[in-house]
């Protein structure tokens, strides 16, 4: 099975931002832990980053074709008032998991609400680049065959 993973915003610029919030991983480094789990469980992934709105719900749009068996998605900051990836996601038949690598209910106010969360299968949030990895474990007991 394949998983599609998106990270939003800024993710790739993580050893620049606040380490006590992000942690100490570089998005290549979470890309290869992703990697390396995604093999020990038989997954395939495709890795996608974009700080543009835009080609973040293109690339979900094209998920639409059966080409994925799961999303695992870090919506950053479009997490919070991002209708137009919400509504994409909504589109899709398969199981969705937001994560973020702080957890988003400890932070600041605006940042307690997501508005791609009512559209997902499970949220994930707090564990820093491990927050993908229990995604990767979440979306494969919940297998679309």
């Amino acid at each position: 099975m394949k998983i599609l993973v998106i990270h939003g915003p800024n993710l790739n610029l993580l050893e620049k931002r606040d380490s006590n919030i992000y942690g100490m991983n570089s998005l290549g480094e979470i890309n290869e832990l992703i990697e390396k789990k995604a093999e020990s469980l038989n997954l395939d992934v495709e890795i996608f980053q974009s700080n543009i709105e835009g080609e973040i719900v293109e690339k979900i749009q094209r998920s639409l074709g059966n080409l994925y068996g799961g999303i695992i998605i870090n919506p950053a900051a479009f997490s919070h008032y991002s209708i137009a990836i919400r509504d994409a996601l909504e589109m899709v038949d398969i199981p969705v998991i937001e994560v973020h690598l702080s957890n988003i209910y400890k932070r600041e106010e605006f940042r307690r609400k997501s508005v791609i969360a009512p559209v997902c299968s499970g949220q994930i949030s707090g564990f820093g680049g491990n927050s993908y990895i229990l995604a990767l474990e979440a979306i494969s007991l919940l297998k679309v065959d």
